[in-house]
């Protein structure tokens, strides 16, 4: 979609972090929001905040993890404003631990709203936008550990791959069918955002204290790569050129190609993975 004036994106996990900085983005093209985020005060703010600002945007208090918040974010968007032309699947959690400390609850909690949350959207919007017949867009953010496997990131590994395989497949099933909808998936490296902290806005809250001493060393390593990444901003902007480039991969860390092929290489060359810098 070249245009995006006045075109309708719906984007999850959009109070703070990424999925505001593509509200804010997407809002100077002159599209019209519906904004969604579990913590509803934050959410309220950054409507506020938008709406002072011009924008045509509403918020509805969603948790992507339950179809029937999701099927209810849909309705609210096709109410408001009648149709949907693009759908950013950004909400997601994360937590450092390696595959044997993490719990069945834990495996429910991040599998729920990294990847469950995506299913969820796209039977609650793709019908829609189909019968709608204008050209659209999804978004689904995955990660760089969709393509590559960190060391004590065992659920969020497992989700973020399963966010780029749902992609690259349900690229294939909307063009075997003609439809007028393309895909791209946000694989980013570190960002600067709070996704660290994401049991803060959860129900869910899982025991860290009995972690091994690698699992604990690496997750520090991980929140600092986190808190000096790049800006939300910068995922923004490139995510939207994307949009209107049609472009399927989004690579925000151009030194990540490299692991990428680091890893393909380790595949075709029948060795075992290579263990790279977080």
């Amino acid at each position: 979609m070249q245009n995006l004036d006045q075109k309708v994106a719906v984007i999850t996990g959009a109070a703070e972090g990424i999925g505001k900085a593509l509200a804010v983005a997407l809002a100077s093209e002159g599209m019209k929001l519906v904004l969604a985020d579990i913590n509803p005060d934050i959410l309220n703010k950054t409507v506020a905040a938008l709406k002072e600002n011009g924008a045509d945007v509403i918020g509805v208090k969603t948790d992507v993890a339950k179809s029937g918040d999701v099927t209810a974010l849909a309705d609210a968007a096709y109410e408001q404003f009648g149709k949907v032309h693009l759908l950013i699947n950004n909400a997601g959690v994360a937590m450092a631990k390696n595959a044997w400390e993490t719990t069945e609850d834990d495996w429910n909690w991040v599998m729920g709203i990294n990847l469950f949350g995506v299913t969820h959207a796209l039977r609650a919007f793709i019908p829609r936008m189909l019968a709608g017949g204008e050209e659209g867009h999804i978004v689904n953010t995955a990660s760089i550990a969709g393509l590559i496997s960190v060391p004590s990131l065992a659920s969020y590994n497992v989700s973020k791959f399963g966010v780029v395989t749902l992609s690259e497949g349900l690229h294939h099933d909307l063009t075997l069918r003609g439809a007028n909808i393309k895909v791209s998936v946000l694989c980013p490296g570190w960002v600067n955002t709070r996704i660290t902290e994401s049991e803060r806005n959860s129900e869910h809250q899982s025991d860290m204290s009995q972690l091994d001493k690698v699992s604990l060393k690496t997750g520090a390593v991980i929140t600092k790569a986190v808190q000096s990444g790049i800006s939300p901003e910068q995922v923004a902007a490139a995510t939207v050129e994307a949009i209107k480039n049609q472009q399927f991969y989004i690579l925000t860390h151009p030194h990540t190609l490299q692991g990428v092929e680091i890893r393909m290489q380790d595949v075709l060359q029948n060795r075992a993975p290579t263990l790279l810098p977080v």
